[in-house]
């Protein structure tokens, strides 16, 4: 018998509710809260689904510091046609660059921060 499973990566904030609103515009997803306030999912199409949770003690990484190095990091892939309109859409949004300095081409690939400081990553589709 195989049992059917499924994954939702959860991303630690002090505000779940900011945090969640940055990735359901970003990746054109839907925002669910529950009962529980302090968890917010963000499901979205192509199988995106992401969860925010709220963690009262959250620091956010310091990448790319090597005494606090990068644990996780979201990659969202887009066609090479669209990547600086997925850049500038995910500023506007409230993502910081941290290196975009190799973009061009079709290895390119762009890090950013989100608005509570996960890293994450905008690259080629292939």
């Amino acid at each position: 018998m195989t049992v059917t499973k499924s994954s939702v990566l959860i991303l630690d904030c002090a505000e779940p509710a900011e945090l969640a609103l940055f990735y359901s515009e970003f990746l054109d997803a839907e925002t669910r809260v529950g009962t529980d306030p302090d968890f917010v999912e963000i499901v979205g199409h192509h199988g995106v689904r992401l969860a925010i949770r709220r963690d009262h003690g959250h620091a956010p990484a310091s990448w790319p510091r090597p005494e606090s190095s990068q644990q996780a990091h979201l990659r969202i892939l887009v066609s090479q046609d669209e990547m600086d309109e997925a850049e500038r859409e995910a500023i506007s949004l409230g993502a910081r660059p941290l290196d975009t300095k190799d973009n061009g081409g079709p290895r390119d690939v762009r890090v950013y921060s989100d608005p509570a400081g996960h890293t994450f990553t905008l690259a080629v589709r292939a």
